[in-house]
């Protein structure tokens, strides 16, 4: 008596081959005889004229019947978004920056105070109801003085940064590009622009300016930041360049406008990004500095370097005046860090 049929490999329907009549359909592979090493067809026991057929088990290759789909390649800036989604210190960095970029814009949100009005009865008083920070010399509100004074510096810097980076990535970039005698005159221009301390062109630039708005600020900034973020963008591009994707587009006729914003550009502005990140920082406080100098921003404009000027002589007597937009600066100038930081381990290979 012939062993039972396994139904676990049973075809519950076959398709006969073109030519065969429609007759019966000989099925090695479907008996006892099959499992226990008959003869099958080439190429495995379900290998035959129904081989196109789909198993119930089997899906498209590489894929699981009502399974996920295959993981597929994702690029740097997708990397880079999936890393810092997980990192602690870019959420934070990022929250204080949203927030102050928020009040920046909508001081009044949380100050409803005049940062102007004082009253001179109340100067250098303490913490008091509804002015958790107290008074400065002149009676001034310090809470709505110090939430006002972020107006100005996130603008001097996020300006400044954007001047600086598009300059400097054009010019740097061009110079890696094109190299030769484009390549060495920048470098020698930003040779000079690097001998020059930063302090002291601060001084001589703006002691000649009676504006105390923030624009010449920023401009002075611009003008000695480009360098440093030129040299990076030139490495960059000089870098980026030599790779068979941009040889393989110049031999396909890509002109060198092409080649560079479509090609270049989109691989070369990372280690930019990051620089000027970092540096947004360091621009808010030099603006602090500049202003507390006497040379950046001048009065009636709130900023936290002025205040910070005023209330140093008087440290010992209200140091409240002095500890409330000190360290609202070092926050700021800290979060801006931290954000840079983190951009740089998201973007940079070699720490995959």
């Amino acid at each position: 008596m012939p062993e039972p049929f396994d139904t676990r490999y049973d075809m519950t329907e076959a398709i006969a081959p073109a030519g065969s009549g429609g007759g019966p359909m000989d099925l090695p592979a479907s008996g006892p005889q099959a499992l226990k090493g008959g003869p099958t067809p080439k190429g495995g026991p379900w290998r035959g004229p129904w081989r196109r057929l789909t198993l119930p088990w089997r899906g498209e290759p590489g894929r699981r019947s009502g399974g996920p789909a295959a993981p597929t390649g994702r690029g740097l800036w997708t990397d880079a978004w999936h890393d810092l989604r997980r990192n602690p210190v870019f959420i934070v960095s990022g929250l204080i920056i949203f927030f102050l970029v928020v009040i920046a814009i909508w001081p009044q949100l949380i100050a409803s105070g005049n940062p102007y009005h004082g009253d001179l009865a109340r100067a250098q008083d303490g913490p008091a109801p509804g002015h958790p920070f107290g008074y400065d010399l002149q009676g001034r509100d310090v809470y709505t003085r110090t939430v006002y004074g972020a107006r100005a510096s996130i603008t001097v810097g996020i300006c400044a940064t954007l001047g600086a980076a598009l300059l400097g990535s054009v010019l740097g970039g061009l110079a890696g590009y094109f190299g030769g005698w484009w390549d060495a005159l920048l470098s020698r221009i930003a040779d000079v622009f690097f001998g020059i301390p930063i302090l002291l062109g601060g001084l001589v630039f703006l002691s000649v300016v009676t504006s105390g708005s923030v624009w010449p600020v920023v401009g002075f900034i611009v003008l000695l930041g480009w360098p440093q973020i030129s040299r990076i963008a030139r490495g960059s591009v000089v870098t980026v360049k030599e790779h068979d994707y941009v040889q393989a587009a110049r031999v396909l006729g890509a002109g060198s406008g092409r080649t560079l914003l479509r090609h270049i550009a989109p691989n070369a502005v990372a280690p930019v990004i990051v620089v000027a990140t970092i540096a947004l920082g360091t621009y808010i406080s030099l603006e602090a500095t500049l202003s507390f100098l006497g040379v950046g921003l001048k009065p009636p404009t709130v900023s936290w370097g002025i205040d910070i000027s005023s209330a140093a002589t008087q440290i010992r007597n209200a140091p409240h005046m002095l500890l409330w937009p000190a360290g609202a600066l070092s926050v700021t100038v800290l979060a801006f860090i931290m954000l840079g930081d983190a951009v740089r381990d998201a973007l940079d290979p070699k720490l995959r």
